[in-house]
Order: structure tokens, then sequence, then C-alpha cells
């Protein structure tokens, strides 16, 4: 499966989506591009899932005339997302196209200092 992440998640994650294609859209060349461009180049380009922690996505894109699936996690920070691997990995899996997937992963939350 050929994926696509986005450059607000962190590139360590493609090397541990084993099996599948995984690309960065700054490894593309399509970073700074605008939600909607980005889902129509990726489309072109034969992407079939885009992973994503911006959770307005849904929000902002209709994805029923899409071929792309989108998996959003609610967090960036490899520090959080590496313990989720396992969920990430079956959202990626059972994405259909045109399909909006949010993978709990959990949320950063600073501690204050004893």
């Amino acid at each position: 499966m050929k994926v696509l992440l986005d450059e607000n998640l962190s590139p360590k994650l493609r090397l541990q989506l084993q099996g599948h294609d995984v690309t960065t859209t700054v490894y593309a060349g399509w970073g700074g591009l605008r939600n909607g461009e980005l889902l129509t180049v990726a489309e072109q380009a034969g992407f079939q899932v885009f992973v994503t922690a911006d959770r307005n996505l849904s929000y902002q894109q209709n994805l029923k005339d899409r071929k792309i699936a989108i998996v959003v996690l609610t967090a960036h920070s490899w520090k959080i997302i590496r313990n989720y691997l396992p969920p990430i990995t079956n959202a990626i899996d059972s994405a259909p196209p045109g399909s909006f997937q949010l993978v709990q992963c959990g949320e950063f939350r600073r501690t204050e200092p004893k």
C-alpha cells in the first residue's frame, strides 16, 4: 500500500510501517502544499492513504469522491506515537478509499515540576 506521511509527523514513523511503500510529503517535494491540493497530487501519484496529525482535516475536506483514505493521529510527537504503532498500522491496513479514520494516540501533557 502506498502511504504518504504529512510533514507534521516524524519521518521516523516511515521506517516503522513495514510492508508499506511510505513517503513523506517533504521527500516527495510537496511540503507546504495546502491540504486539498496535497490530497489531489497524492491521489494522482497513486497514494492510497494519507497519514497526518491535522485533526481539522476532516472538517476541511469532503472525501466523498476521493480515492485516498485519511488516517489522523491524535498526537504528532514521535515519543508518543511510537507507542501506538499497532493501531496506526491497523488503521492504515483497513482504510477504504475516501474514508477518514481517527487513531487515538494519547496527547502530550506538560507536567509541572515538583
